[in-house]
């Protein structure tokens, strides 16, 4: 497992995000991602899926703290833009990942950065951690 370091720059993917906001039972693993915000840098899709998921589950206050601090990350947001939208289609094929998992990765492997999930769709793969 890694563990964030002082200069390492991460993405914690959607169920990430959830699992902490949650309080699910991985919530504690993420917290040295999340809590070190300086290091975390936040693709505008894991925005739209976790808002939306938390919007879905009646969680409007939940939702609102967490949009309020995304609004935080503009110079650390991650932009979908066509070198990213070309790399996670070709990823998407070659690993068979859904379209927002291969946004997700492409974000993260374009920004030199380590993807932390929960998703075991992520396991085994180059700059991936799994808790």
């Amino acid at each position: 497992m890694t563990t964030p370091s002082g200069s390492k720059r991460f993405v914690v993917d959607s169920s990430g995000w959830i699992e902490y906001l949650g309080g699910g039972p991985k919530g504690d693993s993420f917290a040295p991602y999340l809590e070190k915000a300086e290091n975390l840098l936040l693709p505008t899709i894991v925005v739209y899926e976790v808002y939306k998921k938390l919007l879905r589950a009646c969680e409007t206050t939940l939702a609102e703290q967490f949009l309020s601090q995304a609004f935080a990350f503009q110079d650390r947001e991650i932009v979908v833009d066509v070198a990213i939208a070309a790399m996670a289609a070709k990823i998407s094929l070659k690993l068979k990942l859904a379209m927002a998992d291969a946004i997700i990765y492409a974000c993260a492997r374009s920004h030199h950065a380590e993807l932390v999930s929960c998703d075991m769709h992520f396991a085994d793969l180059p700059g991936a951690t799994v808790l």
